[in-house]
């Protein structure tokens, strides 16, 4: 009697998951929208551990002619953004329905979850309006020494080593490990010339791909409820635990200074006194909060940074005009300054320079899309009523290869931002740093290494081309990545200048 029992409610379960799996797939198309079709098990995500990202939303963009595109995050109905003026909406005009991000680390991971990018309100709010004081142009001038010394020290590393050997975006990982170590927690590092430091172990690990961290990512962007029921981690155990020594050390460095007021040095020390002047009643700065910021500062940066640079030179290499047109800018510069090092305030005022970092961040923007979740029901428009709890995706990279908005997109040109040209781009077509309140906070921290470090190699070295190397069109993406990142070594030849 109890086998054929078993038999009957097996059979109820598996017609119940095909009622529910038919109801699932069909979703968008009785909506009459537009849609990516479901798979079992990882509804739309059929590229996750396939290929980048970058790459699906590219392909999805390209497929379907719609401002927007129905997908399943699993079995969670999404929508995928490719218009402007929605994304406008979603980031800006109607923020206050869409401040939080769908993408969860969990109660499990303090680090993982207390950090700008992934914490929500009403942290999320007290946080980011603290953390803007940290990131004024002030706090940034004062780290223009650290950039220049760590660039300067690059260029003694090029000149020691061959260039066949140098892995661009290895090489560019050593120096912003270096650079944001300091920044952000104050630890001083000499991977720029070695290769190597404590901090770069700790971002070394950072780039190891595994199962087990694949399917943790997967989860914290996609699935968040899973989190917490495998005990996932943003960051490797070994990195957690190499923070918090850093954290508790420096706490004991500082104490005189923090008891004192002094002005900060580091990312760290600015939250420190912000909780030693207890200006946050409606955020508790624990340690956890604290030591997540500077590990999502690091995170956050110092690849993403990297890869911006590893791209920005291969395409200058592959593009010799533009190069020498950089060189000429820089080299006009460098006379009128005197030949000392060029400053932030010059830098910013090269027009060339800023045009090939801002094409290189529209052709590999590091995060291709902007995620965020609706707190009430919200009208996209005429046709379409999302409910609330319904995550939406901005398709930047889309929009960043969309040839109405930049003609001939898979080509690398720099005068599309001069700023006769700069001025037509489409508004919200462009945003490899995000747009509104949730934009990157470490954007001019971030193009502020771009300049100093990029200057400096051309002004010192003509970059060329690798035999038997890729060309841009032709590199392949890291398929294990959720960010953007090449799947494979990239290298030019480095040429002193005369």
């Amino acid at each position: 009697m109890m086998l054929p029992a078993l038999w009957s409610l097996l059979i109820c379960l598996i017609a119940w998951l095909y009622v529910k799996w038919r109801g699932l797939k069909s979703y968008w198309a009785r909506l009459g929208i537009p849609y990516v079709p479901a798979q079992p098990l990882v509804g739309s995500l059929t590229f996750l551990q396939r290929e980048n990202p970058f790459t699906w939303l590219r392909r999805v963009y390209d497929d379907h002619n719609s401002p927007y595109v129905g997908l399943w995050l699993f079995q969670r109905p999404a929508l995928l953004i490719n218009s402007p003026e929605i994304a406008r909406n979603v980031l800006v005009k109607d923020f206050n329905n869409f401040r939080d991000r769908f993408l969860s680390s969990g109660s499990s991971d303090p680090t993982g979850a207390l950090n700008l990018f992934t914490v929500n309100d009403p942290i999320w709010t007290a946080l980011r309006k603290r953390l803007s004081g940290v990131f004024t142009l002030a706090k940034l001038k004062s780290l223009q020494p650290l950039s220049i010394s760590k660039s300067n020290e690059l260029i003694q590393r090029i000149a020691m080593e061959k260039s066949e050997n140098l892995s661009l975006r290895s090489l560019f990982s050593d120096i912003t490990t270096d650079i944001i170590g300091a920044a952000a927690f104050g630890v001083a590092g000499d991977a720029t010339l070695t290769g190597d430091s404590p901090m770069r172990a700790v971002t070394r690990e950072f780039m190891k791909f595994s199962l087990h961290r694949g399917i943790a990512w997967c989860s914290i962007f996609f699935w968040p409820e899973l989190v917490d029921i495998f005990r996932f981690t943003m960051f490797p155990k070994s990195s957690i635990r190499y923070f918090k020594k850093v954290f508790h050390i420096l706490i004991e460095q500082r104490k005189d200074s923090v008891d004192k007021g002094e002005d900060p040095k580091d990312l760290l020390g600015a939250l420190v006194k912000l909780r030693k002047e207890k200006e946050c009643e409606d955020v508790v700065f624990s340690d956890d909060l604290i030591v997540s910021q500077g590990a999502i500062f690091l995170q956050g940066g110092y690849d993403t940074t990297a890869v911006t640079l590893a791209f920005g030179i291969y395409e200058l290499a592959y593009n010799p005009e533009y190069q020498e047109r950089l060189y000429s800018e820089l080299l006009e510069a460098k006379i009128n300054n005197n030949n000392s090092e060029f400053d932030t305030q010059t830098l910013s005022e090269l027009v060339h320079l800023n045009c090939v970092i801002k094409e290189t961040l529209r052709m590999y923007p590091a995060m291709g899309w902007l995620d965020r979740i609706a707190a009430n029901d919200y009208q996209i428009d005429e046709k379409l009523t999302i409910r609330a709890g319904t995550p939406i995706y901005v398709n930047v990279v889309g929009m960043h290869y969309d040839p109405k908005y930049f003609p001939n997109p898979k080509k690398f040109m720099p005068e599309r931002f001069l700023p006769e040209n700069e001025k037509t781009i489409t508004p919200y077509t462009y945003m490899p740093f995000g747009e509104g309140p949730r934009a990157c906070i470490g954007s001019r921290f971030s193009k502020m290494n771009l300049q100093h470090i990029l200057s400096r190699i051309i002004i010192a070295y003509e970059v060329s081309p690798q035999p038997n190397s890729p060309k841009p069109c032709d590199v392949k993406m890291e398929k294990h990545a959720l960010f953007l990142a090449p799947g494979e070594n990239l290298y030019v030849k480095f040429i002193p200048r005369k």
